[in-house]
């Protein structure tokens, strides 16, 4: 089986490929505000997940009661300065986090040698620095999968939801026109990534950051429940107007070969 007019499909990494619910970030940032005398809920800090971790935690910094709280704490507003101090601080907490939580999400490693197989290109990108890839990279490597190529946050001068990246990994897999390309991803930075560089994206729900879930959870929930997630998955990241949904990556297949036969008519060309 191959593809008629896609050529390449770009994914994310935690909560998509790696890292069922995304759970490596969270403690983390959770662990770094409290470091400093400020206290956020889990909630609070998944809100601005699939940014870079920089922009994240500028984010995080800004909202109105993290803000009043940095104000208390410390008798003057949360700055810029402080997310490059926050910053430097998180990388090598959260580069020791990903070590537990790299687990390739189930089916990941065989879809991906599916599509190798049926013609297509494997990109990557990531809001994650190049340090805690640099961790990340071998795990996952390990457990099969092993993309063509890596963007990283702070690779390029502007990152998620910027084109940037994703225009990037495909000119690195061969000159790729984004109309033959799809971008995977449980962010709503990462799925615009892929929607401002005019490719096709599909929003991943179950393993996701909307969601929140571990793998565990997730298996041990019935459907009614799991619909419930999923809708607020859904609304979370229905600002980006994915082109197709999927509870996990191992539900690709069926979706890609309909995108494709989208992606043909769309550039006016046989079946």
């Amino acid at each position: 089986m191959t593809f008629n007019t896609l050529q390449a499909v770009v994914f994310d990494w935690a909560g998509t490929v790696i890292d069922f619910g995304s759970q490596a970030p969270m403690g983390a940032f959770v662990e770094l505000f409290a470091r400093h005398n400020v206290a956020i809920s889990i909630a609070e800090a998944r809100g601005p997940m699939g940014l870079p971790k920089w922009h994240h935690i500028q984010a995080l910094g800004q909202q109105p009661r993290i803000a009043a709280a940095w104000q208390n704490a410390h008798g003057r507003p949360f700055s810029d300065s402080d997310v490059d101090a926050l910053y430097e601080e998180f990388t090598p907490m959260n580069a020791e986090s990903v070590k537990q939580h790299a687990t390739l999400i189930a089916g990941a490693a065989d879809m991906v040698a599916r599509l190798r197989a049926a013609g297509l290109k494997i990109g990557s990108t990531t809001g994650y620095n190049r340090p805690i890839m640099d961790t990340v990279v071998p795990l996952a490597a390990a457990q099969g999968f092993a993309p063509d190529n890596l963007v990283c946050a702070g690779d390029l001068p502007e990152s998620r939801p910027s084109a940037a990246g994703m225009l990037h990994t495909l000119q690195v897999l061969g000159g790729i026109a984004p109309q033959r390309a799809v971008k995977v991803d449980d962010t709503l930075p990462g799925l615009l990534e892929g929607r401002n560089a005019g490719a096709w994206t599909v929003a991943v729900l179950a393993s996701g950051n909307a969601a929140g879930l571990s793998e565990a959870q997730w298996f041990a929930m019935g459907e009614p429940e799991r619909d419930l997630v999923r809708m607020r998955a859904r609304d979370e990241l229905a600002a980006a107007q994915p082109d197709a949904w999927v509870d996990t990556v191992a539900d690709l297949w069926p979706v890609l070969l309909a995108l494709d036969a989208r992606a043909t008519t769309a550039l006016g060309q046989p079946a």
